[in-house]
């Protein structure tokens, strides 16, 4: 198993759909077990394939409940279904929201409280996870990953121009752009 580089921003495979996964092969379990790794490495509560610089609808997630209870898993060729959000302003202490391919910031965005996700696991098998709360956060901000968007995308014009001013200071935005977990100082 191996740490992989996390892409940043400009990288254009974090702004491209991901493709489907054919065939469960070695080369996926592996990969699997290295964005695994990475995740935890950073340390996140999700990694989607594109942020390591792979184009295949996978995400990894990990969670730990109020109890500690561990939820932890990994979703091939994922389908995505929510409720419908509440309408409103984000609340920036309950609803923010960070990234690893935007490291170190945090901004808050409306997301919808309850999610099903099905797809497959590293075996083939059908999984199937209806969550709501911040695994529902978790499940969208993987999913969007997945079609090209990055949370970013989402926010208001006025967290968009921070974003920007923060993007041209740290020198991000262009392809190739990534940090290492456990290595880069992220704290740019």
């Amino acid at each position: 198993m191996a740490v992989l580089p996390i892409r940043i921003m400009g990288d254009p495979v974090l702004h491209a759909p991901a493709s489907p996964v054919g065939e469960i092969t070695d080369e996926i379990r592996t990969l699997v077990a290295d964005m695994f790794e990475t995740m935890d490495a950073a340390p996140g509560v999700g990694l989607a394939a594109p942020q390591v610089g792979v184009g295949l609808r996978i995400y990894t997630y990990t969670y730990q409940d109020d109890d500690g209870a561990p939820w932890r898993g990994v979703i091939i060729n994922p389908e995505l279904w929510m409720r419908p959000m509440e309408p409103g302003d984000p609340d920036p202490d309950e609803e923010s929201e960070g990234c690893l391919s935007f490291p170190g910031e945090r901004f808050p965005l409306r997301r919808s409280d309850e999610v099903l996700v099905t797809g497959i696991d590293l075996e083939g098998a059908p999984v199937r996870i209806q969550v709501d709360g911040w695994r529902a956060r978790i499940m969208q901000h993987e999913f969007d990953h997945l079609d090209g968007t990055m949370y970013i995308d989402r926010l208001d014009d006025s967290d968009w121009k921070t974003v920007q001013k923060l993007a041209r200071k740290r020198g991000w935005g262009r392809p190739g752009q990534s940090w290492m977990p456990g290595v880069d100082d992220i704290d740019a």
